[in-house]
């Protein structure tokens, strides 16, 4: 469990979003015991242990689904024949043929990296967004580079402004909220010569229209509007490449859905290619 929360630790420092898998019951005979737990990163890879080959199989394909949706997920592991589960919110049920015969369950908790925000300029304005998105829980980027944040605040009151807009645009960034009047937002905008889509990315005047004056009042309204656009409008972080899902496949044999890698058991036959949830499966195929 050290070691696994040491792990935790270390892809949430470096914003990678993965899955904490934990084992809250189990039944004999499995291998696994309450409280063992694991990492499933994005390309479906798992570091620690939930069970044997065939549950981990069912585990990691869970795990990237709770991952692709953002939410937490109980995860039922039951052997072939066993009695069945009530389907309810928030749980998940499969039935595993090749499973030792007990049954487990998994909570399955998704990790993703918290939305960073890049503040740019000096002003007071811009230490009070800062202030405020840090209390948010947003990670405040201080780096010049755009790329992974989901706002680009630009505070610089007419400093440094036609620049940082085009350096987010090109990172992907979308959502960039200048600090400006609408007039001279507007005439920045133009002097950008921007298409309609980067247009519709660049929010002038940046923030919710609250009557706002002070700069903490202004950033407020400013972190009021990123929010709503993450909450409301489903605002995603920009990014480079996302990890590539995994492919899956039916095992043959049992039936269950396992990930396609270089370690999963594998036969062609007839030019076609099988994979299978373990090696007493593969054998069982190619020995029919």
């Amino acid at each position: 469990m050290t070691t696994i929360a040491e792990r935790a630790r270390e892809l949430t420092d470096t914003r990678e979003p993965f899955v904490h898998a934990t084992v809250v019951r189990a039944q004999d005979p499995t291998s696994a015991r309450p409280g063992d737990a694991a990492v499933i990163r994005s390309d479906g890879s798992i570091e620690g242990f939930v069970g044997g080959v065939c549950a981990e199989s069912s585990v990691r394909a869970a795990a990237l689904d709770a991952l692709r949706e953002g939410t937490a997920l109980l995860l039922r592991v039951l052997p072939e024949g066993a009695a069945p589960f009530p389907d309810t919110p928030g749980a998940r049920v499969v039935v595993n043929p090749c499973h030792s015969g007990g049954a487990i369950e998994v909570f399955l908790r998704p990790m993703l990296p918290a939305p960073a925000v890049r503040v740019v300029g000096d002003t007071p304005i811009s230490a009070a967004v800062a202030t405020l998105a840090a209390f948010l829980d947003f990670d405040v980027v201080a780096a010049d580079d755009s790329t992974g944040c989901t706002a680009v605040v630009v505070a610089g009151l007419g400093k440094g402004e036609p620049e940082a807009i085009r350096a987010a645009l090109d990172a992907g960034v979308g959502f960039i909220a200048v600090v400006a009047s609408g007039k001279r937002g507007g005439v920045l905008l133009d002097e950008l010569g921007l298409t309609d889509a980067e247009r519709a990315r660049v929010h002038t005047p940046a923030g919710l229209e609250i009557g706002a004056r002070t700069p903490a009042e202004i950033a407020l309204a400013i972190m009021g509007e990123v929010v709503r656009a993450i909450r409301v409008d489903g605002l995603a972080p920009s990014a480079g490449a996302p990890a590539a899902r995994p492919q899956q496949a039916v095992d043959p044999v049992c039936g269950m859905t396992v990930l396609v890698g270089a370690e999963t058991p594998q036969a062609r036959v007839d030019g076609q290619d099988f994979w299978f949830c373990c090696a007493g499966c593969l054998a069982s195929y190619t020995a029919a």
